[in-house]
């Protein structure tokens, strides 16, 4: 039982690392073509827009590797905690 909820919590990690990601990058080029066709700004909208997404997506994507590298070592202090060894 414990190992399916250590994976679920896995799966819901990834899922969220997954829209962490996507999510900025297709907000930002949804934003940049509704600029461009509904306000009439110019075509640099569009470049703005990929570039402002991707930034966010990489932002998105190394905060999720922190937070990976930070529960990786939690786990390792968990498995290598004797029985005497508490915190």
């Amino acid at each position: 039982m414990r190992s399916l909820v250590k994976v679920m919590s896995y799966v819901v990690w990834l899922t969220q690392l997954g829209l962490s990601v996507a999510a900025p990058l297709a907000g930002f080029v949804i934003l940049a073509v509704w600029l461009h066709k509904s306000r009439g700004w110019g075509a640099w909208t569009i470049p703005v827009g990929i570039v402002l997404g991707l930034l966010g997506a990489a932002g998105g994507l190394y905060s999720g590797f922190k937070t990976l590298h930070r529960l990786s070592r939690e786990d390792e202090q968990q498995q290598t905690q004797g029985f005497n060894d508490h915190n």
